[in-house]
């Protein structure tokens, strides 16, 4: 079963969400009521150095007081926290971590981290929620809170401003509840005025593999071997930092971490890829431009110098080098991302 420390009896609600989010929230918090029994902690992803005014939106929206959190404040009912911008949102015991843990997916802060904490810690009284947005940050994490007996709530897809984000968490776990943004304030009522479902118990090994991914959404165990032992070390290397990967599997879902603590899922580990082709067809075309540049420079150097037959041949080359700089460019621009989340049509 979950961590044994967390003392709290109340309800922990965690969400995630990314493009469309700020709205959504918005909706949201209106329509929950001063009082709530519940605490809420919020990842919105936003650009590392941007200034989240969410906080301040969400207090003036509704009856809640809402904040970035301190490291290590305590987690209380009736507030909501918001994580801050490339800080990770994780909980621990009966307070709020605010870290800097490698990024998951690219994101910090990552909904998958705050979900895991959250599951492992809370147990059966957490209950996660996956909003609009792209990509699939929150699938792993919301898989997560679903095994470690807590509650999994959804957005339908057609009722999110970008589908991405719920559809993935779709496609990996059944969820407790689907539902529109209209109708999750009052199932979040309903579901705090209930008894937490009985606790869930799993394997210890799985327990501490989630304990250790936490450990390092939290900066610590850098370079831990022990990552190693909980999945099937791969011939593929980390899009960051260039670290061997290893595999960890969730039932259906796939996902990567190197030994510095980088993480990714399958489709965000080939997004990573795809974009690094991209950047070195763009570095190849480059080079053809300056091995053009080049040739002809020597080609104008050689008809001064009364060499006509050695600036043609020059030039013949600079021409071949221009057409296959524009052989690459055609395939960049031409070629669809290989980013995994694509489906195939039904027939």
């Amino acid at each position: 079963m979950a961590s044994p420390t967390a003392s709290v009896t109340f309800p922990v609600i965690v969400i995630g969400a990314s493009a469309g989010g700020v709205q959504a929230l918005l909706e949201l918090v209106r329509a929950l009521p001063a009082g709530f029994p519940a605490a809420v902690c919020i990842v919105q992803h936003i650009p590392a150095y941007a200034v989240s005014h969410l906080p301040e939106l969400l207090r003036n929206a509704g009856a809640l007081p809402a904040r970035h959190p301190q490291h290590k404040e305590p987690l209380r009912p009736g507030f909501i926290y918001v994580a801050p911008p490339d800080h990770h949102l994780l909980l621990e015991e009966n307070h709020i971590l605010v870290t800097r843990g490698p990024k998951e997916n690219h994101f910090r802060p990552s909904v998958d981290a705050l979900f895991r904490s959250a599951a492992y810690t809370y147990g059966s009284r957490t209950i996660g929620i996956v909003l609009t947005g792209y990509l699939n940050d929150g699938t792993s994490g919301l898989w997560t809170v679903q095994r470690l007996g807590g509650v999994a709530v959804v957005q339908d897809p057609q009722d999110a401003y970008a589908n991405a984000m719920p559809q993935s968490t779709l496609e990996f776990l059944k969820p407790d509840y689907l539902v529109t943004l209209a109708e999750l304030a009052p199932l979040l009522g309903r579901l705090t005025a209930q008894p937490a479902p009985q606790a869930t118990g799993i394997p210890a090994e799985e327990l501490a593999r989630i304990n250790l991914e936490i450990s390092i959404a939290k900066g610590e165990d850098m370079g831990d071997q022990r990552l190693f032992q909980y999945g099937e070390l791969t011939p593929f290397v980390c899009p960051s930092c260039q670290g061997p990967l290893v595999q960890l599997v969730e039932e259906k879902l796939v996902r990567f971490r190197c030994r510095t603590g980088h993480g990714f899922t399958l489709s965000a580990l080939l997004a990573e890829v795809a974009e690094g082709v991209e950047n070195k067809l763009y570095a190849a075309m480059q080079s053809l431009q300056e091995t053009r540049d080049l040739l002809r420079r020597l080609s104008a150097h050689f008809a001064r110098q009364a060499e006509p037959a050695v600036a043609s041949a020059l030039l013949t080359q600079a021409e071949q080098a221009q057409r296959r700089a524009q052989a690459v460019y055609e395939f960049i621009v031409k070629h669809e991302a290989l980013d995994g989340t694509r489906r195939p049509a039904a027939d």
